[in-house]
């Protein structure tokens, strides 16, 4: 659906100053060229910029009458196919700008021919004109406008030339063409061709073939090869399909009585393949090692049946025109290389237009290939030009000016944070609308660039005459914002017109106070208007050569503007995308502070309620980590707002960092009003917040005790703000969570427990969290997260950070055991708590107990100790990751000595273990190795531990008596254990009999009982 609005984008008129009829014009950058029709074997050119009148540049002659021409900004040629004695050749014109001058040298050369020995210093002011010889005549031409490469349409075939520098000394760089590439497409006749960064496009008189060129690995044989093997593969491909889908480009069959069409199609992507078309490529470039090569991929075939159901033309004329392909850039990627290169733009999407007399099709073909828009004429059409912002089309009568969606949809291309609460922009799917319809009579031909369009008028004889009466006022918004030329009385029947269009911020402003007419009345309208005056400025800001300008800046300024004026629209109506006010709002760079003043000016009389739209920012900024506080006032507004439109959100309103100034007075009577009728736990903890920040201490308790602390604590999962909120990136505590620090640590620990286990808050934030609250640096581990990291071992966390917490709870128990600090408050849990309650702390090993009877209590916080010992007595904790902590606490006392052995032990270093003990503490060595030496690790009695004991009681010591009882243990142990003549092998030969003999005749004894 076309939307249709009286604007006006069409502002001043030149009329070209040229004294032949043209018959071929074209132009970029800052000139026109026309080729003239009577001669037919000349170009003139017009410089054409921001001055008023059209000046020549100067003028040239082309070796045979221009049947075809086309400009490239890359290299800026210009390329011809012309016609000499009923021979057609293709020619390039480069340097032409010099044929201002008189006396201009011209040189005509091949292309490919080597040039550095008839170029020297004289050669920049002299003009190339250069032979692109072909085998079959030239059809159609198109010029790359990323790198100005030449692709050329033939029977059967399209041939591509790449453009090439040539830098023959430090001063001089000419250009040249190398046939790179012919694609053989079998049954072709095209009528147009369009070329764009390997972007092919080609139609015949009702088909359209979108390919493109995609570079592969180069193959290591010879370029004939590789051709072949194309070829081979693209039939494989396609074996079978001919037979089942008639050639696309297969003439009509036409009879004296009956023309037969062919069924129409549209194929997309790789579907295109179906369409029975062979393409097969064929490298000519010379072999070189940078020599690239290609490989064709399939875009988009259609086929089209002439619509003859009015009558109205014949099937001669319903045929496709207007071939383009448009390149967007993305957004700020120009770069000048140097005056002899073109300019470095990284291209973003390609667009491709084609048209039949009453409609028109755009779709996009970079990374998605879609129909974007079809546009219905409301006449036949003699020819279309797209642009990034509008779609130019001519008729007969009237020049026509559509708006289109690229750069809504290259918008996309770039940004992946369209189309959610971040960014947005309004949708591809948005119907365009026709901007203009400005008549003019007999037009004939269009081309654009820049902010200009060219016109070329042929009127019939008979309108001529009529013409002339009126005032030659063409185009004209006010009555003196126009001057036009009035033609002598000898003008023929045709003008060159260029037609400037207003800047983008001009028709911006223009289409704002237009959608101003129907904001009460329309809408759809209204957003409409404003969703395309969005669209202009965006397609704007995506011009490459836009530079850091005083123009860019308007524009930025506009572009948030239009997202500020889009997203009060989106506040103030009913409508089902409200949604979008957020995101619209956000690239505005609007604060709340202005958000709300902007929609407090559009209700007029308090009296408009407030719709979704502003009720979803709000809910969703006030989540925001931003650093703006409302003010009082504001704040007062906001709570007044959600009361009304959403009382049950107050609790999360009010936590809001914004909300910071509230009045806690004015919250908590409103908070009451609500409890009344939706009481709820997060009401209440909500409530006792602000008694809180009253200081009233008493209604503060009152809130508390209406639940018990389970229930409090869960209440906090609904609003974890309650307790902290992140500022500027960090985490902070609340004034509720620091007065609980004080009065409340368990019922404190167990809320933060409830939000950890219910993804509210992550380990790592949670440990920063109760660092900041109890005033300790990164490097300071407090009691009361010591006390967290037990409570989520006790409630059983997740496999993945159990770990993780093992090694924070030992490494920080063994880190206060070493350097002897208690902790900064009381700990909340014993260690007999956690033992009954959690299985990760086990029951501490009997020898240990023992060890610690044997010296003095340990007077620097025995829980740590008696902590840790319990973690290493239990099951879970990975050894290994703690050993490096070890180094930190000495072995000279038992309390060190007993985490050592345990971990010795638990790696499964027996042997080291009773060495620790035989040194440092003999006594616990008999209880060591009667709980510890089991099992498979019984042999360390007789092979380890009574060896050692025979060996070290052969020499007087302190220990000697201790060493002497506990060899005793170790002898009646073992002579239960083994047969007798083992027993016998494993006494020292140096030993004195009368000490082992009773040990021997034990173990005879068990022999002879068993």
């Amino acid at each position: 659906m076309v939307q249709l609005y009286n604007l006006h984008p069409f502002g001043s008129q030149q009329v070209v100053p040229i004294k032949q009829e043209p018959a071929l014009f074209c132009c970029g950058r800052d000139a026109l060229l026309v080729a003239c029709a009577a001669a037919g074997c000349r170009v003139e050119a017009f410089a054409v910029g921001d001055q008023e009148l059209c000046e020549p540049l100067g003028s040239f002659n082309t070796l045979g009458r221009v049947l075809r021409m086309a400009y490239s900004e890359a290299g800026d040629y210009l390329v011809t196919i012309e016609e000499k004695n009923n021979a057609t050749f293709l020619r390039a014109y480069m340097n032409w700008r010099c044929m201002s001058t008189e006396n201009t040298r011209v040189c005509v050369r091949m292309v490919g021919h080597k040039i550095e020995e008839s170029y020297n210093e004289s050669s920049k002011v002299q003009m190339s004109i250069m032979e692109m010889p072909l085998s079959d005549p030239p059809l159609c031409i198109s010029c790359c406008p990323v790198n100005g490469d030449l692709l050329v349409g033939c029977k059967n075939k399209l041939v591509m030339f790449c453009l090439k520098y040539l830098v023959l000394n430090q001063d001089l760089t000419v250009l040249d063409f190398e046939l790179s590439l012919i694609l053989h497409i079998d049954n072709i006749t095209p009528t147009e061709v369009a070329f764009c960064a390997g972007y092919i496009a080609v139609t015949t008189e009702l088909d359209v073939l979108i390919l493109k060129l995609e570079s592969v690995q180069k193959s290591s044989d010879n370029t004939e090869l590789y051709v072949n093997q194309i070829r081979a593969a693209e039939k494989l491909v396609d074996e079978g399909i001919k037979d089942e889908v008639p050639s696309a480009f297969s003439s009509q069959l036409e009879t004296d009585d009956f023309v037969i069409c062919q069924r129409p199609m549209e194929l997309l992507g790789e579907e295109s393949r179906l369409c029975g078309i062979l393409v097969t490529l064929e490298s000519v470039a010379l072999a070189k090692e940078d020599t690239e090569c290609f490989q064709v991929r399939y875009l988009l075939f259609r086929r089209f049946t002439p619509d003859l159901s009015s009558f109205v033309f014949s099937a001669e004329e319903a045929k496709l025109h207007s071939l383009q392909l448009l390149p967007m850039y993305q957004t700020g990627s120009f770069m000048t290389a140097n005056e002899n290169t073109t300019a470095k733009k990284e291209l973003l999407s390609v667009f491709c237009f084609f048209s039949l007399p009453h409609i028109g099709y755009l779709y996009t073909i970079g990374n998605l290939i879609e129909l974007l828009s079809t546009y219905q004429y409301s006449e036949k059409s003699q020819q279309a030009v797209l642009t990034p912002q509008f779609l130019h089309v001519i008729t007969s009568n009237s020049l026509q000016c559509f708006t289109v969606r690229c750069s809504a949809a290259a918008a996309r291309e770039e940004d992946p944070y369209i189309d959610t609460t971040m960014k947005a922009c309004p949708p591809v799917s948005l119907d365009i609308c026709a901007l203009r319809m400005q008549l003019f009579i007999g037009l004939k031909t269009i081309c654009h660039f820049s902010n200009h369009i060219i016109l070329l008028t042929k009127a019939d004889s008979e309108d001529i005459t009529g013409r002339r009466k009126p005032s030659r006022r063409v185009l004209s918004r006010k009555a003196d914002s126009v001057k036009l030329k009035s033609p002598p009385e000898s003008e023929p029947g045709w003008n060159l017109y260029i037609v400037n269009t207003i800047s983008t911020i001009q028709l911006y402003k223009e289409m704002v106070e237009y959608s101003k007419t129907y904001e009460n009345v329309g809408t759809e309208s209204c957003i409409h208007l404003l969703s395309e005056a969005h669209l202009l400025v965006r397609a704007a800001l995506m011009d490459p050569s836009l530079m850091e300008s005083e123009e860019r800046e308007k524009l930025l300024a506009a572009f948030r503007e239009s997202c500020a004026q889009l997203g009060d629209c989106y506040s103030r109506f009913d409508i089902k995308d409200y949604h979008l006010a957020l995101p619209y709002y956000k690239m505005s760079g609007l604060s709340i502070t202005e958000v709300l003043k902007r929609i407090d000016s559009l209700v007029e009389g308090g009296t408009q309620k407030y719709e979704k739209g502003f009720i979803f920012y709000l809910n969703h900024s006030l989540y925001e980590d931003l650093n703006e506080e409302l003010s009082k006032e504001s704040a007062a507004k906001v709570l007044q707002i959600f009361h009304l439109a959403e009382p049950n959100h107050l609790p999360h309103v009010l936590c809001s960092p914004f909300m910071k100034n509230v009045c806690p007075g004015m919250a908590m009577e409103i908070l009451q009003e609500v409890e009344m009728i939706m009481p709820s736990v997060l009401l209440t903890l909500t409530k006792a917040a602000m008694a809180l920040k009253m200081g009233d201490l008493k209604a503060y308790k009152n809130e508390l005790d209406c639940y018990t602390e389970m229930r409090l604590a869960c209440g906090f999962i609904g609003e974890p703000r309650l307790l902290r909120q992140q500022r500027e990136g960090r985490i902070v505590p609340t004034e509720l969570a620091i007065h609980l620090k004080e009065t409340q640590p368990g019922f404190l620990v167990a809320s933060m427990l409830a939000l950890h286990e219910n993804n509210k808050i992550e380990l790592e934030e949670a440990d920063s969290y109760f660092k900041m609250l109890c005033g300790k640096n990164e490097d300071t581990t407090p009691q009361l997260l010591v006390d967290f990291w037990e409570a989520l071992l006790v409630a059983g966390p997740e496999r993945e950070i159990l770990p993780e917490l093992l090694f924070k709870l030992t490494s920080q128990y063994i880190w206060r055991l070493s350097r002897k600090q208690l902790p900064d408050s009381k700990p909340l849990k014993t260690t007999e708590d956690l033992i009954n309650s959690c299985n990760h702390y086990g029951l501490i090993f009997p020898w240990v107990t023992f060890m610690m009877s044997l010296g003095p209590a340990c007077d620097k916080n025995p829980e740590d100790l008696s902590k840790v010992q319990s973690l290493l007595c239990g099951p879970s904790v990975d050894v290994a990751s703690v050993l490096p902590f070890l180094e930190l606490l000495s072995e000279d006392s038992n309390d060190g000595l007993s985490v050592h052995v345990l971990c010795t032990t638990r790696a499964g270093e027996y042997e080291k273990s009773i060495d620790k003990l035989l040194e440092k503490c003999p006594e616990a060595l008999i209880p060591y190795a009667q709980h510890e030496l089991k099992d498979e690790n019984r042999a360390l009695w007789w092979n380890r531990l009574l060896p050692e004991l025979c060996k070290r009681t052969r020499y007087a010591g302190d220990d000697y008596s201790i060493l002497l009882s506990s060899l005793k243990e170790t002898l009646s142990i073992v002579a239960m254990e083994l047969e007798l003549r083992d027993f016998l092998n494993v006494l020292p030969d140096d030993g004195t009999a009368a000490f082992f003999l009773p040990h021997l005749l034990q173990c005879s004894k068990r022999k002879t009982v068993t």
